[in-house]
């Protein structure tokens, strides 16, 4: 049982580079689950996954060319079934242990053990362990099945196998060969139509040898480097080219560094196998162009890395990629330079063209745009968005902030309806933003066009100045409020319409920017915006605002406990939340905190089942001693918690009131509640209403009990 490292490549044509890296990674990891399934590779087996654009790879350390025997026990029937009353096996017994391999000269060896009530025969026996082949064989089908493939395309066999040219297999992309070294050994194993062998191919065109021979599974990465002109790893790949873009945007200087965008280095480490990178350029009067615009194009079509310079600002060279390295490189930079030229020209046209017309001359235009077939048009949408703006307006800065959001909600989707945004619906917000500019807006209004979408994403930056912010909450609140109001609900895997990421970003407006506006009374103002397009969803949405924002706690660090007590309150301004859980943490910590608590959640059930309780309390009517000392110690702590309260020390107003412990103890212990005398009752339930307002103003401390 030899121990030797494992490698298996499988060669194919250019494989998706979106998903390259998943597949490596999920080729890899289901050869080793599945080999130490078999037990012939540890729980220390090392795994270093592999991916290219033509093959997936893996190499497994200590894997064992024959998996360890082991012993099993086999439970056959119970003892007055397989054996007759001298102790003779039945043919029942005896059929069974043939299935097991085994004749009537092993039943002196079963077992007897308890099995139930009953007792039973048991067989022991040891299981072979399995070969290195037979084990590879099913742990290579097994990982070839379970691929995450975005596509599967079918192909026709031409060799090795029953019927060339008409024997079809399917996998994401035809592949030529196969690998499967066990040391320096070749492992006989078969997938997709290839036999198992001890060699692959290099680059394409740059290959020192072909086919690249592979002499041990450790030499795997090195051999294909130095014969095969190809990096392997996908890590490695990426940090290469990472290297390299850097060192090309030094070599330009000015302090001129490469777009920084994770995605787009991934999708070019899955294309490349000896990345190259260029420097090129393009004319400089197409900096005219937005560099929004330029950037994109550059990005998206070509996969070119655009270089800033040290402000930021776009430059007329970029970085190009390439997969060769040829010793004069001019016709791939010519290449490269002659094919971005178009790209930028077509942007540079929408953007001329887009400037002959002003954004408000557009606005007509979106009622020929359909935003839902339930909601209508965009151009009624806007109207909603105007109105929801102007009422969210009126209450943050009166008539002025209301004029300057209703110019901004008027022209925020103009810029739907232009050509740019058409070929690049990616610029929304942007491209109006430089149109308001080029009509002569204020700057406040354009940025608010741009910002009204924003957050965007988590993490995102928020609004910039308060007219884009309330285009931003109003765009997102009709879109919250018009979904909900078809029912046009988010489910657990889909969510067309993106309203978890708009209600997230309505809660961190109103959290983040402290704003006097209760969730309550936004989705309350905005629903009249739809007359009768819509079935009133208020309900509805707050409780899925209050799970968002509950959930977004929760993960920041919050207990659910804490996040229960204080949402309990549905506070009026969400700025506050941070303050009122960190409050209600501080007095969960004091040693008072458990049996405040747990009184609190009686006093809230006697309240409950009390109906209506006026809050006040006649001295007059308090006869037992335990009454008298909680009512005086409210009047002595409550003033204290509320002025607190009322100045924003929330810790401290809570840790005020955990003085009440010993005399809420007190009055419960001796005191009865529902007296049968009518005043008494009434005059305890309301003092018990005082000491439930007192107490709760911060959170509701019963959700802790």
């Amino acid at each position: 049982m030899t121990a030797q490292n494992l490698l298996v490549e499988l060669f194919v044509e250019e494989l998706p580079p979106k998903a390259l890296r998943k597949l490596g990674d999920a080729f890899a990891a289901q050869l080793l689950e599945q080999l130490r399934a078999q037990g012939l590779a540890g729980a220390d087996a090392q795994l270093t996954a592999f991916a290219s654009p033509r093959r997936l790879a893996a190499h497994i350390t200590g894997v064992l060319a024959r998996a360890a025997d082991k012993p099993q026990s086999t439970k056959l029937m119970p003892v007055a079934v397989g054996l007759t009353a001298d102790g003779q096996p039945t043919p029942a017994l005896l059929k069974r242990l043939a299935t097991l391999g085994a004749d009537a000269s092993a039943v002196p060896q079963l077992k007897r053990a308890p099995d139930g009530k009953a007792e039973a025969l048991f067989f022991d026996s040891v299981q072979a362990g399995v070969a290195l082949a037979e084990g590879l064989q099913k742990a290579l089908l097994e990982a070839i099945a379970k691929l995450p493939i975005p596509k599967v395309m079918s192909y026709q066999l031409e060799e090795g196998c029953e019927l060339p040219g008409w024997t079809s297999v399917s996998f994401v992309r035809p592949a030529h060969g196969l690998v499967a070294l066990h040391g320096s050994e070749v492992v006989p194993v078969t997938a997709l139509g290839l036999k198992a062998g001890n060699s692959t191919q290099g680059h394409r065109f740059e290959a020192a040898k072909s086919p690249v021979v592979l002499a041990h599974a450790d030499r795997y990465a090195d051999t294909l480097a130095e014969d095969g002109s190809v990096i392997a790893g996908f890590d490695a790949r990426r940090a290469e080219i990472a290297r390299q873009l850097a060192a090309a945007a030094a070599q330009v200087g000015g302090g001129a560094r490469p777009i920084e965008d994770e995605a787009l280095l991934d999708e070019v480490t899955a294309l490349v196998e000896r990345p190259n990178v260029l420097v090129c350029a393009f004319e400089p009067e197409f900096l005219d162009v937005p560099q929004e615009c330029l950037i994109l194009t550059m990005k998206a079509n070509q996969k070119y890395f655009p270089l800033l310079d040290a402000e930021g600002r776009l430059t007329n060279r970029f970085l190009v990629v390439s997969n060769i390295r040829p010793a004069d490189a001019s016709a791939v930079t010519g290449g490269n330079e002659r094919v971005v030229r178009p790209r930028l020209a077509d942007a540079k046209f929408f953007y001329d063209q887009d400037r002959k017309k002003t954004l408000a001359a557009r606005v007509p235009g979106l009622d020929k745009v359909v935003y839902h077939n339930k909601l209508g048009s965009q151009g009624e949408r806007i109207a909603r968005v105007r109105a929801i703006a102007a009422a969210i307006a009126q209450q943050l800065g009166g008539a002025e902030l209301a004029a300057q959001a209703d110019q901004a909600a008027q022209l925020a989707k103009s810029d739907l309806v232009t050509d740019m945004v058409g070929e690049f619906p990616e610029l929304q917000g942007t491209m109006g933003r430089y149109y308001a500019l080029n009509d002569g807006l204020l700057p406040f209004v354009a940025d608010a066009i741009e910002d009204h979408y924003k957050p965007r994403f988590a993490g995102d930056a928020l609004p910039r100045n308060d007219v884009g912010l309330v285009v931003a909450l109003a765009d997102k609140l009709e879109t919250l409020v018009g979904m909900f109001g078809i029912g046009n609900l988010p489910t657990g895997d889909r969510d067309p319409f993106a309203l978890r990421r708009h209600a997230l970003g309505v809660l961190r407006m109103l959290s983040e920017k402290n704003l006097p506006l209760a969730p309550e009374a936004l989705v309350r103002a905005a629903v009249p915006a739809f007359g009768d397009k819509i079935q009133d969803p208020t309900e509805a949405l707050l409780n899925f605002l209050d799970e968002r924002l509950a959930g977004s706690l929760r993960e920041q660090g919050y207990s659910a406990q804490e996040v229960d007590a204080v949402l309990a309150l549905r506070p009026a301004r969400l700025g506050e939340v941070p303050k009122r859980l960190a409050a209600v943490r501080a007095f969960a910590a004091l040693p008072e905190a458990a049996a405040l608590a747990a009184a609190n959640k009686r006093v809230s059930n006697i309240l409950k089942k009390a109906g209506e309780v006026d809050a006040h309390v006649s001295e007059l009517l308090l006869q037992e001693s335990a009454e008298k000392q909680l009512y005086a110690a409210l009047q002595r702590t409550a003033p204290v918690a509320d002025a607190q309260f009322e100045a924003g020390d929330y810790t401290a107003s809570l840790q005020t009131l955990a003085a009440l412990r010993t005399p809420v103890d007190a009055f419960f212990d001796a005191v009865m509640v529902n007296a049968e005398q009518a005043d008494l009752r009434l005059n305890r339930q309301g003092l018990l209403k005082a000491l439930h307002a007192a107490m709760n103003r911060v959170a509701d401390l019963s959700r802790l009990a």
